[in-house]
């Protein structure tokens, strides 16, 4: 069987609305070589059928690996979509982000050897991420910035992320202070250097998981690229009941000791001990 040119990684939990909206988003890609390996860290069967009925009524090519939920293990599943991804560059990205029509195409015109992408995102309140409907996303209407302050959307220098081409674009990529980092909710990378450093590190809970394999990518001597104006799409909003300092404060002291030992591989990923 041929490989497609990328396989895109969607990590989802229990938000079947949100997840509905981001594969429409992905049947709307400019680029068609491409497969979805959703990593579902538990769902309920609501989920599934949503996901089955996209497999049967569009051209997009899903492949679901599902595990039980035993609280949050993301980085498990995760580690799981991407020994089951066929192609040899992989994209992440996150059920409640819906790409731009733009977004694998644009990936892969920017992919270079030895770095991974780092993308950007932009944040909508909980009104209009409920407001998008499919033909909102079929027209790219969402990431229309006068669309959006139509619907009430507030004026900042962040828009700048959804009307940003060309020269502008390049300039906002090389003067931005914000770091290229390994952000799960847009970037990508090559499937080597993700099996090279062992993939996730499954000891890790909510908070910088996937900071801390691009931390590891780097001490490999992987060039992080900084793309968050050129690689781009909107995330709805949702609340975090996961979030809780013991696993922010025990992520990030995982984090502290990969960056002080300069390490590069885990024990604690997809191949154990």
């Amino acid at each position: 069987m041929i490989s497609p040119k990328t396989s895109v990684i969607i990590s989802t939990y229990n938000q079947p609305k949100w997840l509905e909206k981001v594969l429409w988003g992905f049947d709307m890609q400019t680029e068609s070589d491409f497969e979805i390996v959703i990593a579902d860290d538990g769902s309920t069967g609501e989920t599934k059928q949503m996901i089955d009925f996209f497999k049967s009524n569009s051209k997009l090519k899903i492949t679901h690996v599902w595990q039980e939920d035993n609280g949050f293990q993301k980085t498990m599943i995760l580690n799981k979509a991407v020994q089951q991804a066929m192609a040899d560059y992989l994209i992440f990205t996150d059920g409640d982000c819906i790409p731009r029509n733009d977004f694998i195409a644009t990936h892969l015109k920017l992919r270079k050897p030895n770095s991974f992408l780092s993308g950007g995102y932009f944040k909508l309140p909980e009104d209009i991420s409920r407001s998008i409907m499919k033909e909102d996303i079929e027209h790219q209407n969402c990431f229309n910035v006068k669309w959006l302050l139509e619907k009430g959307l507030k004026k900042s220098f962040k828009l700048n992320k959804l009307s940003s081409f060309g020269l502008k674009e390049r300039f906002l990529n090389t003067f931005t202070p914000t770091k290229a980092t390994f952000d799960g909710m847009n970037v990508s990378a090559w499937k080597d250097d993700i099996l090279k450093v062992n993939g996730f590190d499954e000891r890790m809970q909510y908070g910088g998981e996937d900071r801390e394999i691009g931390e590891r990518l780097m001490n490999l001597g992987v060039k992080a690229i900084q793309a968050r104006y050129s690689l781009i799409c909107v995330h709805l909003h949702h609340d975090r009941p996961y979030k809780n300092e013991v696993s922010i404060n025990f992520n990030q002291s995982i984090r502290k000791q990969t960056k002080s030992s300069r390490s590069a591989y885990t024990k604690f990923g997809i191949v154990k001990g």
